[in-house]
């Protein structure tokens, strides 16, 4: 048997406003409405395959991850695709950002190892897309590490997520039921977080009392920006709504959430940032996304806000607005 080699990537994803849309008893169907933010900076996969019984071994660089997500990833994919079982599989996993800090990287991760796997056993294209798409949501699922970011993912860009439920679905990856329309923008967006991580994403939506308080808050701000055609006139509004979400939700009261957005806040007026710039809560991350008031003009002063960051204790990474 020769020797199988194949890469995968995937960006990140931001999420601003959300609804825990968990319900129904098939996962397929669970997910979220909202809005969020694709990112340019993800998860880099290369896997190499050598003839065995279906192992893997996990390596990461830069930041550490968890390996039970990519084996999870391979018990579903090899539900689908048997011989990829007639490998052992050595998975480099390179993060661009770090995980649990509400940049989608548990989405990013299976979609990119996924999409490794394939190409290493030579799936088409597009076959392998959508199937890497629909194991990544069931994974999130399985691990409540993550509601709507595949679907989001799926789409790419400044995206709004209408439908509940995984992108793809069914043995023939019929499109649907979650339904997400994206659109895209030459703009960067900072990064910003403090190294410890915070509380797991199953905290949130598997706890009763979250989960009511962030569905109402989601709903009442998606109400307007889910009317008329979605593309960057709505930019505006995003903005304005988002904030009002981790105000009402109540997320943005956490002080472990709160203290960054207060040392982002600080350094973006001592900066000057703060006069081409807004600074978002990262949905469920203690982080937080500096965006561009005008798409057209851009952030301003950025290094010098990166480096009053860096003073303050908080990490920081320049990415940008992804493709769709």
């Amino acid at each position: 048997m020769p020797e199988l080699l194949g890469r995968g990537f995937c960006g990140g994803h931001v999420t601003l406003i959300f609804t825990v849309e968990d319900q129904d008893h098939d996962p397929i169907n669970q997910g979220s409405r909202g809005i969020g933010i694709c990112l340019e900076d993800g998860v880099e996969i290369i896997c190499l395959g050598r003839e065995g019984s279906g192992e893997l071994d996990v390596s990461f660089t830069k930041y550490v991850g968890d390996s039970g997500l990519y084996e999870d990833a391979l018990n579903l994919l090899s539900g689908e695709i048997a011989e990829i079982m007639d490998y052992d599989w050595e998975a480099t996993v390179k993060l661009g950002l770090p995980t649990g800090q509400g940049f989608g990287m548990s989405a990013a991760g299976s979609v990119s190892f996924c999409n490794s796997i394939q190409r290493a056993i030579g799936i088409p294209y597009e076959e392998g897309r959508r199937r890497s798409l629909k194991i990544a949501h069931l994974v999130d699922r399985k691990r409540s590490s993550g509601l709507g970011d595949v679907t989001a993912l799926s789409t790419g860009g400044v995206e709004i997520r209408k439908v509940p439920g995984s992108p793809f679905s069914g043995h023939l990856l019929n499109t649907g039921p979650g339904v997400s329309e994206g659109w895209t923008a030459e703009a960067g967006i900072i990064l910003a977080w403090k190294s410890e991580g915070g509380k797991h994403t199953s905290s949130y939506i598997d706890n009763p009392e979250w989960r009511a308080l962030i569905s109402e808050a989601g709903n009442r701000n998606l109400e307007e920006l889910s009317e008329n055609q979605w593309d960057r006139s709505r930019w505006s509004e995003i903005l304005v709504n988002s904030k009002k979400f981790s105000e009402e939700s109540g997320l943005s009261s956490e002080e472990s959430r709160a203290s960054v957005l207060r040392k982002c806040e600080k350094a973006m007026i001592e900066s000057g940032i703060e006069n081409s710039g807004e600074g978002l809560l990262c949905m469920l991350g203690t982080s937080v996304a500096i965006v561009p008031n005008s798409l057209e003009l851009g952030l301003e002063r950025v290094d010098e806000f990166m480096r009053l960051l860096d003073a303050y204790g908080l990490n920081s990474i320049l990415t940008r607005i992804g493709e769709i």
